[in-house]
């Protein structure tokens, strides 16, 4: 997941959001989403492995996936971006600079180039500049660099997967381990992508038409945009697997669609009663970053609840949240150890985590699902 402003800031922020709670606890509690007609809250929050599980393994890779899976993930998120043919592969962003090892490659240096992305100038290598056959070619890597030294160990190892290929390897894992395991991948960028000729939900839609697991499996489909997800609920009509969430960036920002069509709302205008009762209108799920559910304080440790949890429950829409980390870099201060500030704080992030499972999320990403699964037996045991 990337909003339109840096997910570092929002991390270190509340995004200076407060809402008073529009709901009393009972109605929080009776919640269901609406927009599929017959949402339940889940039984315990889902885990959901955050780029598979790249706190250990590197991101989008097979090899994350897997992690993460072993480690109890409920889903695993692929995040989806185009090749220049047209097929939807598992990347964070389209530039694969820091993610691939593409910057060494003398056949591709050519193909460096500065483009202009959801109103941001970026440099490196895109995927949409790259058949599927070149992309197949690179290996990814790890992209934080000063941590995750286990990561790092794999760099060089693992290719790019395409999502049919994600989704073959979920199938065989889910039957090897005989449970589900949901996908929950993220349209990236979408009105880029249809500007430049390669929308990605109709690749999309026809991934899910040809294959027989993603038409029984849990999926939920992410985004940043509106307007995609709008068009989505129409077409999944008669798919009772498939929920909708509406990812949430900073409120002084604006969602992409909507400033390309010069719509003047921001995402702050979106999280008012009225707000988020246009987004249940077509959504299952609200996704806001953890701190504009529960904020940092000036000395960097968790502050009151915003209330956009029971708001949003409210509006008959599941909450989920993006992303916890462990390492002390990304924990809140009184969750931090005595370590550097990259090293591995597993029980830091397990503090966290509790937190905001006592303010009633429905599921949550995590770079770590094992950490994250612990947390879910803790809470349901307290």
């Amino acid at each position: 997941m990337s909003a339109p402003v840096s997910r570092r800031s929002l991390l270190k922020t509340g995004a200076g959001l407060v809402l008073a709670s529009a709901a009393n606890p009972a109605a929080a509690q009776a919640a269901a989403g609406k927009a599929s007609g017959a949402l339940v809250r889940p039984a315990r929050p889902l885990v959901l492995g955050h780029r598979g599980c790249c706190a250990l393994r590197p991101e989008h890779t097979l090899a994350s996936y897997a992690k993460a899976i072993a480690d109890g993930a409920d889903f695993i998120e692929p995040d989806l971006v185009a090749t220049s043919d047209g097929v939807l592969i598992a990347r964070h962003e389209n530039n694969v600079a820091e993610t691939t090892d593409v910057a060494t490659r003398p056949e591709f240096a050519a193909r460096k180039t500065t483009k202009t992305i959801d109103g941001h100038t970026i440099t490196g290598w895109f995927t949409e500049d790259f058949t599927l056959a070149e992309i197949k070619s690179l290996r990814a890597r790890e992209r934080l660099v000063n941590m995750r030294a286990e990561s790092h160990g794999y760099d060089g190892q693992f290719q790019i997967v395409s999502f049919d290929e994600i989704v073959d390897f979920v199938a065989a894992q889910a039957a090897t381990l005989g449970r589900p395991i949901g996908l929950i991948p993220e349209l990236k960028h979408s009105t880029y992508y249809r500007r430049i000729g390669l929308p990605l939900e109709q690749a999309f839609l026809n991934s899910i038409s040809r294959s027989g697991y993603l038409a029984t499996t849990p999926v939920i489909v992410q985004s940043f945009e509106l307007a995609n997800l709008v068009a989505l609920r129409q077409q999944i009509t008669g798919r009772p697997n498939i929920q909708l969430m509406q990812l949430v960036g900073a409120p002084h920002e604006s969602p992409a669609d909507l400033a390309a069509a010069n719509d003047p709302r921001r995402w702050g205008d979106l999280l008012t009663p009225a707000g988020l009762a246009q987004i249940a209108s077509y959504a299952d799920w609200l996704a806001p970053p953890t701190r504009m559910l529960i904020p940092l304080d000036a000395d960097g440790r968790l502050a009151r609840p915003t209330g956009l949890t029971a708001a949003a429950h409210h509006a008959g829409l599941l909450v989920g949240t993006w992303t916890f980390r462990p390492e002390n870099a990304f924990l809140p201060a009184e969750w931090r150890n005595g370590a550097a500030s990259g090293a591995r704080n597993e029980a830091g992030s397990l503090g966290e985590i509790g937190c905001y499972l006592a303010e009633g999320i429905d599921g949550f990403f995590t770079d770590d699902p094992a950490i994250g699964r612990a947390a879910v037996r803790g809470a349901s045991r307290s």
